[in-house]
């Protein structure tokens, strides 16, 4: 499985491969991976991903990568908001976490606009393209989310 540093790299197609992997998801019991589709033209132009849930602390992480043809139009603000309803109105999950590298301040805008809220900063988590990076921690409460 690709990183998403790495992922973010390269152009997201739903070639056989990565058809053949999303529809082996619903066997997986401690995540969600969904493909994010442009409803325009019907093409896969992300993902957005429910992961490393910890039920006893109703706690659950959350991911996004979009591709070029899904980059600034909204979208990863609208699919970060869609998961997001789905998982406090479908779970008893209590907090939604991330995290965001700090070169990408677009996702984080995104996060904000969807009700995340940031909590810290871990520094020089990631060394890429020969700089060290932060990464800076954010999350969501349903008590956040339900007076939104």
């Amino acid at each position: 499985m690709r990183s998403t540093v790495e992922a973010e790299t390269r152009p997201h197609e739903l070639d056989d491969h990565t058809r053949r992997w999303y529809e082996t998801r619903n066997q997986q019991t401690d995540r969600l991976d969904l493909a994010v589709i442009d409803r325009a033209t019907g093409s896969c132009v992300g993902e957005a991903v429910l992961n490393d849930w910890r039920p006893a602390d109703d706690i659950v992480g959350f991911r996004i990568l979009l591709g070029p043809a899904g980059r600034n139009r909204g979208l990863g603000t609208e699919a970060t908001g869609l998961i997001t309803d789905y998982c406090f109105r479908n779970t008893t999950i209590n907090r939604i976490e991330l995290e965001v590298y700090a070169f990408n301040p677009r996702a984080q805008r995104a996060y904000e606009k969807a009700g995340f809220v940031v909590e810290g900063r871990q520094r020089q988590v990631l060394k890429f393209d020969g700089e060290y990076v932060d990464v800076i921690q954010m999350s969501i409460l349903r008590s956040e989310w339900k007076g939104r």
